[in-house]
């Protein structure tokens, strides 16, 4: 209340937003699977995805022919989107991003479905992901590993005939 008014001019100066602004949801293509898990567990189903299995050649002789999930088709009809968030929680591959884009208004409702070409091009908006606290702890798999790692070292140290201490 103390400090002076100041009102931004908006289409001239862009906003500073937060550093987890959630704008639209960005897509990284080449880490989707095709689990459909977005889709499943979206509460509005304004996720769109098509697709169709491919079968891949075995790799070595003898081996077995893969099937595999190809992405035909994934939209978002941001008209119906709530920005929640689940989808972006539950797709375990890190497909899903937001982005902090928020300029994506249409004159008619319909092009609010944006396309997988759309959610593609705002990937390259989503801001890197914030430094660790270097206060925090480690994580308990970087731990074991250490410790694994440190046990290894000693008994390699040690040489035949002598035991290492544990």
């Amino acid at each position: 209340m103390t400090k002076k008014t100041v009102t931004a001019q908006y289409p001239d100066a862009q906003p500073e937003l937060p550093p987890r602004s959630r704008g639209v949801i960005a897509l990284f293509e080449e880490n989707c699977t095709v689990c459909m898990l977005c889709a499943r567990e979206c509460p509005d189903w304004c996720i769109y995805i098509d697709s169709h299995k491919e079968t891949l050649p075995a790799t070595a002789p003898g081996g077995r022919e893969r099937s595999r999930n190809v992405l035909d088709r994934f939209a978002i009809d941001f008209s119906l989107c709530m920005y929640c968030g689940i989808c972006i929680e539950v797709c375990p591959f890190d497909a899903l991003f937001w982005s902090p884009e928020f300029e994506y208004a249409e004159t008619d409702i319909h092009e609010l479905t944006h396309e997988r070409d759309k959610l593609r091009d705002w990937m390259w908006t989503v801001p890197a992901p914030p430094a660790l606290d270097p206060a925090a702890e480690d994580p308990k798999e970087l731990v074991a590993a250490r410790k694994a790692a440190e046990k290894q070292a000693l008994e390699q140290n040690a040489g035949p005939g002598e035991e290492s201490r544990q």
